[in-house]
């Protein structure tokens, strides 16, 4: 029997919109590699701060919002604390889930950026390759703060559109790194990839973000818009195979073509379930 203290709590409850929410590690074929990143697929765009406090919540480097518009997709990114304008391995696992769990009907998917334009996710077996838009760079003095940060002054810097990144001249310089973050954070921008030669790999890299609220993003799928043609101009190829160093790892082959850059991996499914806000 219903009482009315029951009746009338019920009434007093807020309506709660439930969200499907799945979490997928990325540049990885197996569960705890690569980078995690949670993908909603949503009717309607949510209210930008509804959008950044899920990411919150989730507490990964990155949560993708992906709206289906005709056919193709709109995708927002966020990290715990800002929204950013590209991410490699959150549109990987969006595309995944697509795939996967909304059936998507050709081995194309293109998505659409309010901030970084038109992307396509094409699938072929297991691999998916993202298609970016190369990023712009110039070479630069290194900022003295990071050479104190990293305590290295770096063979080579370069700026890009929101990224730093030093070269160094080997891979055991890059694994063996660990910079006062409190400094990193300093140099404004979205954050520092380090990056040099690989010993079984073209090129290996790490990345740090305390300025976007992650210390270190265990695989950058957008950091590779800048390392690809550098690398490429360096080693003299267009495909390259690269390694992201974090204590994950993460895979990927790499395909410089000019004005874009192909990157390919792998994903899981970590878990699906569903939220309620």
């Amino acid at each position: 029997m219903v009482t009315a203290y029951q009746k009338d709590l019920k009434s007093k409850r807020s309506p709660l919109n439930k969200i499907k929410l799945y979490q997928i590690d990325a540049f990885t074929d197996k569960v705890f590699g690569g980078n995690p990143a949670a993908v909603c697929v949503l009717e309607q765009w949510l209210p930008e701060n509804k959008m950044q406090q899920i990411a919150a919540e989730n507490n990964l480097a990155e949560t993708a919002f992906v709206v289906k518009q005709g056919d193709t997709y709109e995708i927002r990114w966020f990290t715990p604390t800002v929204e950013v304008d590209l991410c490699g391995h959150a549109t990987l696992a969006s595309a995944y889930v697509l795939f996967k769990y909304y059936q998507h009907p050709t081995p194309n998917i293109i998505l659409f950026s309010p901030r970084s334009g038109r992307l396509t996710v094409e699938k072929q077996d297991d691999a998916l390759t993202l298609d970016f838009p190369t990023d712009t760079y110039e070479a630069v003095t290194v900022p003295e703060v990071l050479v104190k940060a990293f305590g290295k002054a770096p063979l080579e810097a370069y700026k890009g559109k929101t990224d730093y990144l030093l070269l160094f001249g080997s891979q055991q310089e890059v694994e063996g790194f660990n910079p006062d973050l409190s400094l990193v954070a300093t140099v404004g921008g979205r954050g520092v990839i380090v990056s040099a030669p690989g010993t079984e790999v073209d090129f290996v890299s790490r990345f740090f973000a305390p300025q976007a609220g992650i210390n270190e993003d265990p695989v950058t799928g957008s950091a590779h818009t800048t390392l690809t043609p550098i690398w490429s101009g360096k080693l003299g190829k267009t495909i390259l195979t690269a390694q992201q160093l974090s204590a994950r790892k993460g895979d990927l082959t790499c395909q410089y073509l000019g004005e874009r850059v192909k990157i390919t991996g792998q994903a899981v499914t970590y878990l699906t379930g569903e939220i309620e806000v």
